[in-house]
């Protein structure tokens, strides 16, 4: 299976869960500005909440794949207030057409202070076991 890890943030926290998933794959963890070219089976995408949605960078993103590259989403994340952004991404996976994989990880980030520290390696360990349980390693 190929794998393609890329995550957007403003804060630094996604980025950190992207490059442990990415080491899981074997690939390079990848902001959202570099487009997918080679077809992959899964596209790890990072991202979190942000005035209550998903970034419009992020919708931007998903709206630019291409069903023919992209086997399937799956969505990972940190937020300090809000969790999942499963739904937000799944939407606009869908209007593509690209499916999404019920399984995400997520896991509180600092913001403004708010979970001072988080991730914390702890978070980060466990982005990695769920890349591990996805990949089957």
């Amino acid at each position: 299976m190929k794998y393609a890890v890329r995550y957007y943030t403003k804060t630094g926290n996604t980025k950190r869960l992207a490059e442990a998933i990415a080491n899981v794959a074997g690939v390079e963890a990848l902001p959202i500005s570099e487009p997918i070219t080679e077809q992959v089976d899964i596209l790890f995408l990072g991202n979190s909440y942000y005035a209550f949605s998903i970034d419009p960078e992020v919708k931007s993103f998903i709206g630019g794949l291409d069903k023919n590259l992209v086997g399937k989403i799956i969505n990972f994340g940190s937020a300090a207030m809000l969790n999942s952004t499963y739904k937000k991404v799944k939407a606009e996976a869908d209007k593509v057409g690209i499916a999404m994989d019920d399984r995400e990880f997520h896991c509180k980030g600092e913001f403004k202070g708010l979970h001072k520290g988080r991730p914390n390696a702890d978070d980060v360990n466990a982005a990695a076991e769920f890349a591990k349980k996805i990949i089957g390693q």
